[in-house]
């Protein structure tokens, strides 16, 4: 209750302390970014930069020079030899840099979707990158503007053709002992444990890949 009063009675801080521009390879990643970024993130993070390029810093503290927000914006622009990246300064001790670090995507990431202001804002959305429609194909689905429709996937797929492997015909064999059952395998060649059927002649079976 006394922190409440106090940020009822002081108002929020504002701790950002200057802006300005760096080389890329001069920012230094954060030792505890808990943050790891996979290829499909990284293509459409870098295809949106191609095609609009800068409209957001990367969070630097000042206080120990590690990014806190911008990881991989940053390396993003290091592959793409950009000169310069946009940076916002922020001035943070070491309890609120972790604090920063731990809840500035989560919490941005709790935001929920108006299925219909979303659905109108793809239509008016143009873009040749695959990655970026990939991603916003995704973003639909995940928030319900769009179903997955299994038949529409597989449309234009050529057809798949599998081999009959249905038995011909098919006999009992009877046994009046394990050692008779075993010997029996043998002589056929197969594989004496636990055998509930076989081919002949023997035919090896081979899983279908995707």
């Amino acid at each position: 209750m006394a922190r409440q009063t106090r940020r009822q009675e002081k108002g929020w801080r504002n701790r950002i302390v200057g802006t300005g521009e760096e080389a890329p390879d001069q920012l230094l990643a954060n030792p505890a970014n808990w943050r790891i970024h996979p290829k499909p993130q990284q293509d459409a993070l870098g295809d949106a930069l191609d095609d609009i390029g800068w409209i957001q810093q990367v969070v630097v503290n000042r206080q120990s020079g590690h990014l806190i927000d911008g990881h991989l914006r940053v390396s993003l622009a290091m592959r793409n030899n950009e000169p310069t990246v946009p940076v916002l300064y922020v001035d943070l001790d070491p309890r609120e840099e972790a604090l920063a670090l731990a809840t500035l995507d989560p919490i941005a990431a709790m935001a929920a979707a108006d299925k219909e202001q979303l659905d109108a804002l793809l239509r008016e959305v143009d873009t040749g990158s695959a990655a970026l429609q990939s991603m916003l194909g995704k973003l639909a689905a995940d928030s319900g503007v769009t179903k997955f429709d299994p038949m529409a996937e597989w449309e234009g797929m050529p057809e798949f053709e599998q081999d009959d492997e249905q038995s011909f015909d098919s006999i009992k064999v009877h046994f009046r002992n394990e050692q008779d059952r075993a010997a029996f395998l043998v002589m056929m060649g197969e594989d004496k444990d636990r055998k509930k059927s076989i081919w002949y002649p023997k035919m090896e079976y081979q899983k279908q890949s995707a």
